[in-house]
């Protein structure tokens, strides 16, 4: 059966850590949003289930997955119902809390990453909020980024089969979610991650490895690979990026 995903039809964002397992599995999906109106599709097809005044699992946000009658929400839960389903994920079920726990901190890495061009509140621009957005990613280049990066590098040096995968000895959905990490913050902030490989080797190694893989590298060729952009939850503003000591 055909995974339906729902997103905004215009950015990476949070949907996109979805999209890359889905690409990297061969599997069959449709990305709702960009579909046509005409095939029951596009972005008012994904309201059309938010606001749904009869189905009895209905998501508050985008991203969610489809899957038959199944309606899944939030990136971490989505990928943990996928993981065994795409072979992204170990069969035993206990160490599949140990992957969703480290996609979990994904998750609050990517929300800290959006905090830092809208600290203050998400109905508000960025135009309103800049001297404050100024603050907030200072403390996170300084701070929270290199927290979350030094975990997860010393989370691959200490795998005791090696640091090419995050997780156990194969390609799981957490090593290309780390790839998506990893090339956001490049994105977001080009001087302040301009020694990002010399810092963090492994991660460095594994960004380089995702990249080569047949799949998805047809992927991030393709128009389905939508670019980074400035409505989504990487932001390239020059003056929140600085050099790094």
């Amino acid at each position: 059966m055909t995974y339906e995903l729902y997103y905004w039809d215009s950015i990476q964002g949070r949907g996109e850590f979805v999209r890359l397992a889905l690409e990297q599995a061969g599997a069959d999906y449709i990305d709702v949003s960009r579909g046509p109106e005409s095939k029951g599709q596009g972005v008012g097809a994904m309201f059309a289930v938010m606001e749904s005044k009869s189905l009895p699992d209905i998501p508050l946000a985008p991203p969610f997955l489809r899957d038959g009658d199944l309606i899944i929400s939030h990136v971490a839960n989505i990928l943990m119902y996928l993981g065994p389903k795409l072979g992204l994920a170990p069969e035993d079920q206990a160490e599949r809390h140990i992957l969703n726990g480290l996609q979990l901190t994904i998750t609050d890495l990517v929300a800290e990453v959006h905090d830092t061009h809208h600290p203050i509140a998400v109905s508000k621009y960025y135009e309103e909020q800049r001297q404050e957005a100024k603050a907030r990613t200072a403390e996170f280049l300084d701070n929270r980024m290199p927290k979350f990066l030094g975990y997860f590098e010393r989370v691959l040096r200490q795998n005791p089969h090696g640091p090419a995968h995050i997780f156990g000895d194969r390609l799981t959905y957490v090593d290309l979610s780390l790839f998506q990490i990893h090339e956001g913050l490049r994105y977001a902030f080009p001087r302040a991650t301009a020694h990002l490989d010399e810092r963090y080797p492994h991660l460095a190694a594994l960004r380089g490895a995702v990249m080569t893989l047949p799949n998805i590298a047809r992927y991030l060729a393709s128009d389905r690979r939508i670019p980074f952009n400035e409505n989504g939850i990487f932001r390239h503003y020059p003056e929140l990026d600085k050099e790094m000591d």
